[in-house]
């Protein structure tokens, strides 16, 4: 199956570098339907005018997306040398604690 989802510029070309192989999302209604082996196809935002076409090796979930970066190395978000503050202070800029709570988190691990 081919989930389409849309990214922007920079975390799309840290996938195509091989930099980034873990994406964050809510596990929401849409994100519940993806399964290990499936097809995800990220589409630039705003521009939609380049994509590029992953497999999921890996999905796990999360109550917070707090847990999600105690449990794996910021690098395979392509975020070394972050802090756990800013991983996450920069995930509330994206998503909301409401939505954080009413959803969870899921890593999708992808291989380019």
């Amino acid at each position: 199956m081919i989930h389409r989802m849309g990214l922007f510029s920079e975390y799309l070309n840290l996938i195509k570098e091989g930099t980034k192989k873990v994406e964050v999302r809510l596990f929401d209604e849409k994100r519940r339907k993806i399964n290990t082996g499936d097809i995800i196809e990220f589409i630039k935002v705003p521009e939609q005018n380049e994509s590029i076409k992953v497999k999921v090796v890996e999905l796990k979930k999360y109550e917070t997306f707090k847990q999600m970066y105690e449990d794996i190395p910021f690098k395979d978000f392509g975020n070394e040398g972050w802090s756990l503050e800013s991983m996450v202070s920069g995930t509330y800029e994206i998503y909301t604690r409401e939505q954080e709570r009413q959803w969870g988190a899921l890593a999708i691990r992808i291989e380019h």
